[in-house]
């Protein structure tokens, strides 16, 4: 069967990418299966100068997922392309990078490093993280914002595809989808994480040394279904499907509601094989399911 999928101009040999974050920058997950093997990789998020990240508590369990407030820590840009990228195997699958900055300049900026990158397939935008020339709001919340962001990123891109990853803590993520669809994304990725807390009620203090993180694995699944069912309905361009994804009939129900592909997150923390197994089992599972293609199986759900 051929699970190839197209995403904008980028073609993968299956629909089954890693989110950022939770596959650091692929080279820690080789001694588990093969990278070559999945559609791609998001690395971990990458600003301009390194980052040190929040203080430690920074991850807490939670029923059916995890908390983190991890704080982006990073090695910066610079440090990534010197010491990161040539050892990735990115002419066989595409490696995709994550930015993260704190004004729409500053996206930019980082983009134009990126855009001459052979070995970067495409740059994905982390509309989620801090505005600070905005008061601190996130820039996800804000749909003027995202669409400056994507404007700012696209103008330095090149010929770099854009994705642009959109937050679930909004009143309607179908009109930020709109706003980076309008500002002249390539692709959607839905969703981010969910704002959350975790407390111990025995020493009266969050679990979490940031206090609030984000919420991540099988508990939000059907919060990112849902998303990815209303942008899939209100954009043209493809969206890419993420949030609580652990089977390949789990990555079959995002590309029912619309996803072009997926990408595999907090799973990676319960078994760090688990994108590796995801993809070798899809075909499988297509079969089991009785699915012949992804393109008849995509967008196909009856409501």
């Amino acid at each position: 069967m051929d699970l190839s999928v197209t995403i904008g101009a980028l073609r993968l040999k299956n629909p089954v990418l890693t989110a950022s974050g939770t596959f650091g920058y692929g080279q820690e997950f080789t001694p588990y299966g093969e990278l070559a093997g999945l559609g791609g990789f998001v690395v971990k998020g990458l600003s301009l100068a390194p980052r040190r990240g929040n203080r430690m508590p920074r991850i807490a369990e939670s029923a059916c997922g995890m908390l983190n407030a991890i704080g982006l820590q990073n090695v910066g840009v610079e440090a990534f392309l010197k010491d990161k990228l040539p050892k990735l195997p990115w002419r066989e699958t595409a490696v995709v990078a994550n930015l993260y900055a704190c004004s729409a300049g500053e996206f930019g900026e980082l983009a134009g490093v990126l855009a001459a990158e052979e070995g970067l397939a495409a740059l994905e935008v982390n509309v989620s993280c801090p505005n600070v020339s905005e008061g601190g709001a996130a820039f996800g919340a804000d749909p003027v914002q995202i669409a400056r962001v994507t404007e700012a990123v696209k103008s330095r891109a090149g010929d770099k595809p854009v994705w642009v990853k959109l937050s679930p803590n909004v009143t309607d993520i179908a009109a930020a989808a709109k706003a980076a669809e309008g500002a002249g994304a390539d692709a959607l990725t839905v969703i981010n994480t969910l704002t959350g807390m975790s407390v111990d009620v025995r020493t009266r203090r969050p679990r979490l040394a940031n206090v609030i993180g984000g919420l991540s694995g099988p508990a939000i699944k059907p919060v990112a279904l849902r998303c990815v069912w209303q942008v899939s309905r209100a954009v043209k361009i493809p969206v890419i499907g993420v949030g609580g994804i652990v089977s390949a009939e789990d990555a079959l129900e995002f590309i029912l509601v619309g996803a072009q592909a997926v990408q595999v997150g907090t799973a990676n923390f319960i078994r760090p094989d688990a994108a590796f197994r995801l993809a070798a089992e899809l075909e499988s599972a297509c079969a089991r399911l009785k699915v012949d293609s992804l393109d008849s199986l995509r967008g196909s759900l009856k409501v």
